[in-house]
């Protein structure tokens, strides 16, 4: 099931301007120029911010998502008429001989199970040419990212033009690693409108990710730091031999 921040269309619709700073699609968009990625699969594209990104730059892109109302943001953007959207999940790409995979920000940590995780890398190697990398990152659990998960750390009251001031804050639900469960708030104060969001991560070792890809057939080529978040995240690159 779609993450219900996404999947909610006010939600999706406050997403990028409660998020405005997408740093974080650097490091993706210079590993795209370093392999001359010329076909790229976004896999969990949500809002396409990224898809429409690498669609200004000429790529042929293809963006993914379960999300059905992530999509219809991302299809209002620029660009957007340049990407083929998918409304579904890595199973129902089809087989494209793509250069690249990419899985930004929390992607990877949705799949709870090692089953759903599985079938996704499966999917993935199955949409990539031979020679093909897939690259994405996931939370280092040591650091444990989710003790700033609270209302004190993340209370903010945002002022979205054409939907007026919204409030949102993060709650902290439950933690049993390596699963970590949390609600997001937003109000609305233009008609006082209260919509909750709760999702649940799994915060996989290093191990379990390098073990996930070599039993889907995948060659670690790297294993890199995240340069926004130094010492918080393993940004993975990996390649179908």
């Amino acid at each position: 099931m779609p993450d219900p921040i996404f999947a909610d269309r006010r939600l999706a619709e406050i997403y990028d301007p409660l998020d405005p700073n997408r740093d974080d699609l650097d490091v993706y968009a210079a590993i795209v120029d370093e392999f001359g990625a010329r076909r790229v699969v976004d896999i969990g594209c949500g809002t396409g911010t990224f898809a429409c990104m690498l669609a200004q730059r000429g790529i042929d892109v293809t963006g993914v998502d379960p999300a059905a109302a992530s999509l219809e943001v991302a299809r209002g953007k620029r660009h957007a008429e340049k990407v083929e959207w998918i409304h579904g999940y890595a199973t129902d790409v089809p087989r494209l001989e793509a250069d690249m995979a990419t899985m930004t920000a929390n992607v990877a940590q949705v799949f709870i199970t090692d089953d759903d995780f599985a079938d996704t890398l499966q999917a993935i190697h199955s949409v990539l040419k031979s020679g093909g990398r897939l690259v994405f990152e996931a939370r280092v659990p040591q650091q444990r990212a989710w003790l700033g998960w609270n209302r004190e750390q993340t209370h903010a009251v945002t002022d979205i033009p054409g939907i007026g001031p919204v409030e949102s804050w993060c709650e902290l639900l439950e933690v049993m690693e390596p699963l970590v469960t949390f609600r997001w708030t937003h109000r609305f104060h233009a008609d006082d409108a209260l919509i909750e969001s709760t999702s649940t991560l799994r915060f996989r070792q290093r191990q379990e990710i390098a073990q996930a890809l070599a039993d889907t057939g995948f060659v670690i080529d790297a294993v890199q730091d995240a340069p926004d978040r130094p010492g918080r995240e393993f940004v993975f690159i990996a390649s179908r031999p």
